[in-house]
């Protein structure tokens, strides 16, 4: 929509409730924005009385039936604790009314209570349609660990790093730190975040954007003896499987060594809290990037014996994210925009789902509550078959799978298998007191001859006197990988380098 056509839109605000009414109260105040026809709500005790001066028409259903005759401009969803199921209802009544554009504001696990602000507004996204229910939780309580506080993001840029840093805007930290390597990545998302705060979302918070590298260790001990973050969210790893089957001293030395940097500078820095995101594909890996997440856990809970009492040093788990950079869901969309085929490895492939802004929320939860050394889970419900999720979304765009967009299988890739699991054999999970959080035991704790291993394979990724032989050879790290990592798959015609 043109901005000369924005300030003449006539607008539905679905639901009346406090995202609605802050909405309307905003585009009121900014006219350029267009006005307000009416809230469409479902309380009795609304229809038919005016909000802001704006009338309040419902059952939401009815109206929106009835606007197919006069179709209008935009509607913008503000209910945040809409189930996905109403949802995805909507989003079908309001297409098939004509409504040219369709936004949403922040679900429950996104925004503070009582605070929404139009600028959060965006338009409708198949990953707000798809997966479960998230778990409402109180952002105020939980952040409220970090108020003050100067909290560090590693891999700020990526899809995980920037949704922690959009959820803590509103934490009322001190100042907040956004590490990455991609310059650009880390642009867009400091740009993004101060656009909010001049939106009137979140507190006054000092946003520093820090460009860097893991990987370099002088580095890290610099610039976190600089910074003092009280807080350090751990996401940035390489986590692309097939990529990082090419490409394993690469992600080894990020996921694996980077790690390690950080843990040791942390320590030396006095941090107090510092969480590793880590994934399903750590538990008994056969891939590299597995490999890679799994050592990084070990490195952070062992952390445990080395940090003073009441530092915290731990690890949250969760599977696949739905809409991340890199994911099925925008190759997905890009295929169907093509026109087909989509492409599925297997028909039986199955992954754990959950949207971004949960699994955000419950790390950020978790940062707070977790103990040290320890491991968590996050509750990711049942698995979904990955072509399900391809029909799904081939819907949400108005076809039907198999007659207007062919779905293709294509065999799974190096590295992956066909489903995964949150925790090991030798693991049990114990629920926690809070919801969709779970804690990892394990059955008999094996040393695990860490350091030895990390000896091992420095000599691969770092040139040293005496290791010529084995500097980026490929086959060198695998079979070091597989002696310590018997799960690990060794491809019969690896490559040296």
């Amino acid at each position: 929509m043109k901005s000369a056509d924005r300030e003449n839109a006539r607008i539905y605000i679905i639901g009346a409730g406090f995202a609605g009414r802050a909405i309307a109260r905003e585009i009121a105040s900014r006219a350029v924005f267009g006005s307000v026809v009416a809230f469409l709500d479902d309380d009795a005790a609304k229809i038919g009385g005016k909000i802001e001066g704006v009338p309040v028409l419902g059952p939401i259903r009815d109206v929106v039936n009835l606007l197919r005759r006069t179709p209008a401009d935009e509607a913008i969803i503000a209910i945040p604790s809409a189930t996905r199921e109403f949802l995805r209802e909507l989003y079908f009544l309001l297409k098939h009314a004509g409504f040219v554009r369709i936004r949403i504001v922040p679900g429950i696990a996104q925004i503070i209570e009582g605070d929404a602000h139009l600028i959060q507004a965006r338009e409708i996204d198949p990953q707000d349609l798809l997966g479960r229910n998230a778990v409402a939780i109180g952002l105020r309580e939980s952040l409220s660990y970090l108020r003050g506080k100067r909290v560090l993001i590693t891999g700020a840029g990526g899809s995980i790093g920037s949704e922690l840093s959009r959820q803590l805007l509103s934490a009322g930290v001190q100042r907040l730190f956004l590490f990455g390597h991609g310059e650009n990545s880390i642009y867009q998302i400091d740009r993004e975040l101060r656009l909010l705060q001049e939106g009137g979302v979140g507190e006054r918070t000092a946003i520093v954007p820090v460009i860097g590298e893991l990987k370099d260790r002088e580095y890290m001990r610099f610039i976190l003896g600089r910074l003092k973050a009280d807080a350090i969210f751990h996401a940035a790893a390489y986590k692309h499987v097939p990529m990082t089957e090419e490409n394993p001293i690469a992600a080894i030395e990020n996921n694996v060594f980077g790690t390690r940097n950080l843990v040791d500078a942390a320590l030396a820095a006095g941090t107090r809290r510092f969480v590793l995101i880590s994934t399903d594909k750590a538990v008994e890996p056969v891939s590299v990037y597995g490999v890679s997440k799994y050592l990084a856990e070990r490195l952070v809970t062992a952390a445990k014996d080395r940090a003073a009492p009441g530092r915290e040093f731990m690890v949250v788990r969760f599977g696949n994210v739905l809409g991340s950079r890199g994911s099925i869901l925008p190759l997905f969309r890009r295929q169907i925009e093509r026109g087909g085929p989509v492409t599925v490895t297997h028909s039986e492939a199955s992954r754990y789902f959950m949207t971004i802004p949960e699994a955000c929320s419950l790390v950020l939860k978790t940062g707070g509550v977790g103990r040290s050394g320890r491991t968590y889970i996050l509750d990711m419900g049942e698995p979904v078959r990955i072509r399900e999720l391809a029909e799904q979304l081939i819907r949400f765009y108005g076809y039907e799978p198999g007659r207007d967009i062919a779905i293709e299988y294509i065999g799974l890739r190096p590295g992956e298998r066909l489903e995964e699991r949150l925790f090991s054999s030798e693991e049990t999970l114990v629920p926690t007191e809070y919801p969709r959080i779970n804690r990892l035991e394990r059955q008999t704790e094996k040393d695990f001859p860490l350091e030895s291993l990390l000896g091992e394979i420095a000599p691969i990724c770092s040139p040293t006197e005496g290791g010529e032989k084995v500097y980026r050879s490929r086959r060198a790290l695998r079979s070091t990988l597989k002696k310590y990592v018997p799960t690990l798959i060794v491809p019969d015609h690896e490559p040296e380098y």
